[in-house]
């Protein structure tokens, strides 16, 4: 089965760009949809970013629409998640997980990282 590490977190200033990256290990990573969630401090776990197999169908949440970008490289079985123009409101962690179905809903990814926090200053 695939495991997943998330890196590239870190403190960041308002404005400023980060990028994440996930690495799967252990199973074929072509095979699974990939997506970003985060969670920020007292908040429910919220979809950023999903792309498909191919990574030719990526699709965000409306409040990341336009600073943000996920990419996939199945050949270095890596995602990643491309942040610009951060704000405070960003302030979260973030995980990437993997699943059969191309989806925003947390439920229907079943293999999750255990997050990088991404802390955006103002």
């Amino acid at each position: 089965q695939v495991q997943l590490v998330e890196s590239g977190g870190g403190l960041v200033q308002a404005g400023g760009s980060l990028r994440l990256s996930c690495a799967a290990s252990g199973g074929t990573f072509s095979n699974y949809v990939m997506g970003w969630f985060r969670q920020a401090p007292g908040k429910e776990r919220e979809f950023v970013a999903v792309v498909n197999w191919r990574g030719t169908m990526p699709a965000y949440a409306d409040s990341v629409k336009g600073r943000f970008t996920v990419s996939r490289d199945n050949a270095k079985n890596t995602v990643y998640l491309e942040m610009s123009s951060l704000k405070p409101g960003d302030t979260a962690v973030y995980y990437c997980a993997a699943g059969r179905v191309y989806s925003s809903r947390g439920s229907d990814f079943e293999i999750w990282g255990r997050g990088t926090l991404v802390t955006v200053s103002s």
